[in-house]
């Protein structure tokens, strides 16, 4: 006798959901357990191998704890909203309400068919507004605390897609459904605030039972830095190298490495910093400049970083003080220098930095070395010469706010989560605006 393993599958996982064998009464759990998967997202014919892998891990689990008597609550559903749902729906020519009642029978199926033990009669749908206005009420309670937020923010924008596109659907220079070069565009758009929990998130990960691995890479994904904010001044073209009078502008530069200030020979922004639009009549090469912007913008934050070759374009006319000798630095914009992190400029030190080495050895600006090793002493810098590197890090940062020019400061890298981009299929933001005040 054959042994037919598709039947007697086919027949114990139908069975299973009929009987609701792995239904569970809630309230009435003496020994519960929790096994949570991610939910899949519909938007596709089908599931995909991983999908399994996945699943089938976690699964296991829950089945062996009912089994040691545990009672396993172990839910399922479809995180049917979002990009993936509506691209796909664009691609076959379907509206995603329509591509989703398909695509979720079929789902299902495959997911009955695999012998999962889900409790099928609590199927969550993330696009019904029986779930959907939850994710509504929590965003209610962060508007109240002031945690949910409207601002503007430059964010990369697919003119032809007309929405908003994050950099993963950057893939070439492109749009990734279209293929159309993106461009920067300032949109009001709304975030929640959990920059005003960068601490507490680093505190947190102490209490974990995670791998170190895993608390290194949310460690760094927060990315706190400690070091100095320090006011460059925007010095007048015409004087001397050495006779600056000051411009009435400061640019704010946050840096990890104050210390190293009588070292910094140029001076580079992001090239989306606000302050470019205000000095447009002072710069020389302004249609020069323009271009670099506008090409810059058609790359994800994600290329910048990782693009070997930096580029730059000098802002011709410009200048900056370096505050501890009052000396005249050039100004750049450059791609490797992010608008998101820190204040959207840099002082470049290329005797002490990789990238603003590479970058100085490109276009040949002067390298002056400051610190002899890792942990010095000092040269080349003044009040600083012959002092080891924490002693100097100090005594700078004192010198600094002594003299009201920067001061101690603790930076993140975390930015402000943005919740809100122009897409079409996804649960509605829970605000009406006044036609009068808005």
């Amino acid at each position: 006798m054959q042994y037919d393993h598709k039947k007697i599958e086919k027949k114990w996982a139908e069975k299973w959901v009929k009987d609701k064998t792995f239904t569970l009464d809630l309230k009435k759990a003496k020994n519960p357990y929790y096994a949570l998967f991610m939910f899949p997202y519909p938007s596709a014919e089908g599931l995909h191998i991983g999908n399994f892998y996945a699943f089938t891990c976690v699964d296991v689990l829950a089945k062996y704890k009912k089994l040691k008597g545990y009672d396993v609550f172990e839910p399922i559903g479809f995180d049917a909203f979002g990009i993936h749902s509506e691209n796909y729906a664009l691609q076959i020519g379907e509206t995603p309400s329509k591509m989703l009642e398909r695509t979720k029978a079929n789902f299902r199926q495959q997911l009955v068919s695999a012998g999962l033990g889900c409790d099928w009669t609590r199927e969550v749908d993330t696009t019904t507004p029986e779930y959907y206005k939850w994710t509504q009420w929590i965003f209610t309670k962060l508007f109240e605390k002031g945690l949910a937020f409207q601002k503007e923010a430059l964010l990369h924008w697919c003119p032809s897609c007309k929405t908003v596109l994050a950099d993963e659907q950057i893939e070439g220079g492109g749009c990734e459904r279209c293929g159309t070069i993106p461009e920067k565009k300032k949109m009001k758009q709304w975030f929640f605030k959990i920059t005003d929990y960068s601490q507490r998130l680093l505190d947190g990960l102490e209490k974990m039972d995670w791998s170190e691995i895993t608390k290194s890479a949310q460690r760094n994904w927060v990315g706190k830095s400690e070091g100095a904010l320090v006011k460059f001044q925007l010095a007048k073209s015409d004087f001397p190298q050495q006779v600056c009078e000051v411009g009435l502008q400061t640019i704010d530069v946050f840096t990890t490495r104050p210390d190293t200030l009588f070292g910094a020979t140029y001076f580079v922004m992001s090239p989306e910093h606000k302050i470019i639009s205000n000095l447009k009549s002072q710069i020389s090469n302004f249609e020069e400049v323009k271009k670099y912007i506008k090409k810059t913008g058609a790359k994800s934050d994600m290329e910048r970083i990782e693009n070997k070759e930096k580029t730059g374009v000098r802002l011709e006319g410009i200048w900056v003080v370096n505050p501890v000798n009052g000396g005249k630095i050039p100004v750049w914009i450059a791609d490797y220098v992010l608008m998101g992190y820190g204040t959207g400029a840099i002082m470049a030190v290329p005797a002490h930095d990789q990238r603003d080495w590479e970058f100085a050895k490109k276009y040949k600006l002067p390298i002056i070395e400051v610190l002899k090793g890792g942990n010095g002493p000092y040269i080349n810098s003044g009040f600083l010469d012959g002092l080891g590197k924490e002693e100097g890090i100090n005594k700078m940062i004192e010198w600094l706010e002594e003299k009201g020019l920067g001061k101690r400061t603790v930076n993140y890298k975390l930015r402000d989560w943005c919740i809100s981009r122009q897409r079409y299929w996804g649960p509605p933001i829970p605000v009406v605006y006044c036609e009068k005040c808005g």
